[in-house]
């Protein structure tokens, strides 16, 4: 009966933002806690292992996109422990400034680590485009300075995109308002979200299914053209060649490919659901936190990608 009782104290502290109805409500905010210690578990276990093997192991420092990759880790980590503040504030329930400073300042990190990881998976497709189209001057185009520029910028821009949140103008992003602020005083605004899709999500998306297009493309026209000298001159030469031929640039394209892919397929959801209810025609608690957490779980999911896809 005690349990029972601290069960039902503790749930009226909680702001969950799953509107069941009261009858469910102890349910629903134990089912929201779960699901976000879990997914903060698992984003930072899995990103401090991606970046305690890049640490440990020098070799993969030769890859170009290790840069990109390891600024991703490190993102996706931080988004790791901002997930602590929702998971402590289902808790501690807090009102009036404080919390209004917290969800803003929450939602406009989350916007901005996220921001970063689609940039760099825009920027790796950029690099996998380069080396394979202009496999004999990429060391001299892609330096390790132009890489740490490019990382700084990626930065820089990711955090000056979702500034004007802060001035009144919308909403970063983040839905699933665990916070009551969030949800009833703090509105998407359609142009707002009109100006983040212009500048972030649809150049970044353009940029990635332009370049792995032609990636595909040069790699199948190579593995045709190798085909077909093996079949009219079918000598040693020949099949050294094709063995130090474009395959492993295909590969490893393939493995960023998956990883871009699960991105999107995760992030698509959140980025519908963003457009509907900055227009007013959508407004649903429930897909606004499923949505929301989905797309956070991607930051786990690239650390399951590099091991499934990639014994190195």
């Amino acid at each position: 009966l005690n349990m029972s009782r601290s069960v039902v104290n503790i749930s009226e502290h909680l702001s969950c933002p799953l509107g069941f109805g009261h009858y469910n409500a102890v349910d629903v905010c134990i089912l929201e806690t779960v699901v976000i210690v879990l997914l903060t578990f698992l984003i930072i276990a899995g990103n401090l292992t991606v970046i305690f093997v890049f640490h440990c192991a020098p070799l993969l420092h030769h890859y170009t996109t290790s840069y990109f990759i390891q600024t991703m880790a490190y993102a996706d980590l931080f988004v790791g422990v901002s997930c602590l503040v929702p998971t402590l504030s289902l808790l501690h329930y807090s009102t009036g400034v404080h919390e209004s400073l917290t969800c803003q300042v929450f939602g406009y990190i989350i916007s901005v680590l996220k921001s970063v990881s689609m940039a760099c998976l825009a920027c790796i497709s950029v690099d996998r485009y380069l080396a394979i189209t202009k496999p004999l001057s990429y060391n001299q185009l892609v330096t390790p300075c132009r890489l740490r520029i490019c990382i700084i910028l990626i930065w820089i821009y990711s955090c000056l995109i979702f500034l004007p949140s802060f001035f009144g103008w919308g909403k970063p992003g983040y839905h699933g308002d665990i916070f009551e602020w969030c949800a009833t005083s703090w509105l998407t605004n359609a142009y707002f979200t009109g100006f983040i899709v212009c500048l972030l999500y649809a150049p970044a998306a353009f940029v990635i299914c332009f370049t792995y297009f032609h990636i595909f493309k040069i790699c199948r026209q190579h593995t045709k053209e190798i085909n077909d000298r093996r079949a009219r001159f079918p000598t040693h030469e020949v099949d050294a060649a094709g063995e130090t031929g474009h395959s492993p640039d295909r590969r490893y394209a393939m493995v960023l490919f998956r990883i871009t892919s699960v991105f999107y397929v995760l992030w698509l959801p959140y980025i519908i659901y963003f457009l509907l209810e900055s227009s007013r025609v959508l407004e649903n608690p429930a897909l606004s936190f499923l949505t929301t957490w989905l797309a956070i779980s991607n930051s786990f999911c690239n650390c399951v990608i590099y091991s499934l896809s990639n014994s190195v």
